[in-house]
């Protein structure tokens, strides 16, 4: 039976495998030039965190650190048993550096409690007011001082979970740490991998926290969490038989015993306890050199990548703050050529150029004085498959511009003039729910990130608009914001927006084309994302909605840079439901985590199209 680790847990797993490859080439090389050394770190409250450290046998020169701190294990344990490679990439193993992994605070074999997310503290008072920043300091601290042959200087990088560690690390502020590269981070919880604006990712962290969840006491353990059995490979089926969410604490599943789930659940709305949650308001008085990366299709962290960066860039303005954003799902630019995703065809390989040109040069620039090239963002446009810089992000020359939904499903740049109140009606079923992909599957398979919408195009609970072909190429560059006018016969609906580019009929498939898919008139995914709507006034505001009444609802689909060609033709769907990806609403006003299978109700949608209830996109135009 297939069972589903998200991509949260997608690196901890691509580099094991990659390591324990027969014919890898990197475990024969850390052997034969590393010795490794395994250390109780104190903390300054006196508990001991694990750490593993690769030194380079020869001991002619010193070297600057590499560390990665996790809470996905930096195993294998023991003295004698080593990694199967070392660093972001092969190119670090093979240059010379020192690499210390470490178990973050109550994972695996360090001491302490875990929490998700460790809130940190602006103030640190006393010996016992310790967050990731004091944590990461004093490890700091103690390598500088304890381990022979470092050069003074330390860089820490980070993918997803390690992503917001590697953010977090800056709050340290220690002057050996130079460096800095979070990938995919975490930053706001509530809106990365628990809450879409407040829409519950449901496939993408149910099957998550048992595996994660290894331990839930202060006790080191090298046990790994446990699996679940779905008795089908088709998680649409599943999900819709397992019924309202409340249900994944009945007996069978995690019957009340897994505390980060629990927490998750009972946490609905944007309060205290995702606010303190949010890293994002604390990066500030940084020093460090800091390189951000993320993926235009990733779907877990994208929030926290683009808003790190941005974050990082207002608050810091003297500080090198790099940003790199390619065609990649999360973590993809870290293994792998990154030449295509799903049928969508990149136009050749993206990741070994930025392991190369972007993430080695970086660290090597600042942690051994190599020159450095780099322009302060480098992006990848897709669509037509090239890397740009620029200066800041988004570009200064990109000019705000509002894509109006129109009577008959077109969308223009033209606003509406009819004067009638013109809207579009569906009947929105939570139980029949639109899938979030064509595919049969558990997971939450990333290739819906550029997936074909025909499928959902067809259904009748999906709105459609899109332009004329157009006779230019049209470039997007930036964030884009729903601004929609809707209204529904219940108290509370989800709002999905989805932007399409799609193909000419001369459009042929490509060397990764399914041979089952023909990429003529192919409706590729370019953003998506959902709204739950009660949330309309604030994520700590939830309100119902008044059954009829024309309502705003207006919301970030996340940044862009594609350019719809010459030819194609821009598209936007509008649906309730995107199953399972999200959880359903019952389209009734309640704490949809207490909710009842009879709950679930049927509702008629609208989205206005007039002169005087506009429903557009705002977007951005190079």
């Amino acid at each position: 039976m297939k069972t589903f680790i998200i991509a949260l847990s997608f690196l901890l797993f691509a580099f094991t495998s990659f390591a324990q490859q027969p014919n890898n080439p990197d475990a024969a090389y850390v052997k034969e030039n590393y010795t490794k050394y395994e250390y109780q770190v104190p903390m300054r409250d006196g508990k001991k965190l694990f750490t593993s450290v690769y030194v380079p046998k020869d001991q002619s020169k010193k070297y600057p650190i590499m560390m990665d701190r996790t809470p996905y294990s930096v195993a294998p344990y023991g003295a004698d048993k080593f990694k199967g490679s070392l660093g972001p990439s092969s190119l670090f193993l093979h240059d010379g550096y020192i690499f210390v992994y470490q178990d973050v605070r109550g994972r695996w074999m360090s001491e302490g409690i875990f929490r998700e997310m460790t809130p940190e503290l602006e103030q640190h008072k006393t010996n016992q007011d310790v967050d990731e920043g004091t944590d990461t300091y004093d490890t700091i601290d103690w390598l500088i001082k304890n381990i022979p042959n470092n050069n003074g200087k330390v860089g820490v990088w980070g993918i997803s979970y390690p992503g917001f560690f590697t953010t977090t690390s800056l709050l340290s502020r220690h002057p050996a740490l130079v460096a800095a590269s979070p990938q995919a981070p975490m930053s706001d919880l509530y809106r990365d991998d628990a809450f879409h604006n407040g829409a519950y990712m449901l496939v993408a962290n149910f099957s998550f926290y048992p595996f994660f969840t290894n331990r839930q006491d202060g006790t080191p353990t090298q046990r790994r969490g446990f699996g679940f059995n779905y008795g089908t490979e088709d998680g649409y089926e599943f999900y819709l038989k397992l019924g309202a969410l409340k249900h994944t604490n009945d007996k069978k599943w995690y019957n009340d015993t897994v505390r980060l789930w629990s927490e998750m659940i009972d946490h609905p709305n944007y309060d205290e306890h995702w606010k303190e949650r949010n890293v994002l308001p604390h990066l500030h008085d940084i020093k460090t050199a800091v390189l951000v990366t993320g993926g235009w299709y990733d779907a877990e962290d994208l929030y926290g990548a683009i808003n790190t960066y941005k974050t990082l860039k207002k608050d810091n303005p003297a500080t090198p703050i790099y940003f790199t954003m390619g065609p990649w799902v999360h973590g993809g630019w870290s293994r792998g050529p990154g030449d295509h995703l799903g049928d969508v065809d990149f136009g050749g390989a993206t990741g070994p150029f930025y392991r190369e040109k972007i993430e080695f040069a970086f660290f090597s620039h600042y942690l051994k004085g190599t020159s450095l090239d780099l322009a302060p963002v480098s992006t990848f446009q897709t669509g037509v498959n090239q890397w740009k810089t620029y200066k800041q992000w988004p570009p200064k020359e990109a000019e705000d511009k509002n894509l109006y939904f129109l009577p008959g499903g077109k969308l223009s740049f033209d606003a509406p003039k009819n004067a009638d109140d013109s809207n579009d009606a569906f009947i929105s079923d939570p139980n029949k729910p639109v899938p979030f992909t064509n595919d049969i599957t558990m997971d939450m398979k990333r290739e819906y990130m550029t997936g074909d919408q025909r499928f959902a195009e067809r259904r009748p609970d999906v709105l459609t608009y899109q332009t004329d072909v157009l006779d230019k190429d049209v470039t997007l560059a930036g964030n884009i914001w729903a601004n929609l006018k809707v209204s529904t016969t219940g108290t509370d609906a989800d709002w999905v927006v989805k932007v399409i580019d799609v193909y000419p009929d001369s459009a042929k498939n490509s060397q990764f084309s399914n041979k089952e898919t023909m990429m003529s008139h192919y409706e590729q995914m370019v953003r998506s994302e959902a709204m739950r709507g009660k949330f309309r006034n604030g994520f700590d505001k939830p309100a119902p909605f008044v059954p009829g009444q024309v309502t705003p609802v207006n919301f970030e689909l996340q940044d862009v840079l594609h350019t719809f060609k010459k030819g194609h033709r821009i598209m936007v769907q509008v649906q309730s439901t995107w199953f399972p990806l999200i959880d359903r609403n019952p389209q009734v006003f309640e704490n949809i985590m207490k909710a009842k299978d009879s709950d679930f109700k049927k509702a008629t949608n609208k989205v206005y199209t007039s002169k005087a209830h506009p429903s557009y996109l705002k977007v951005r135009v190079m």
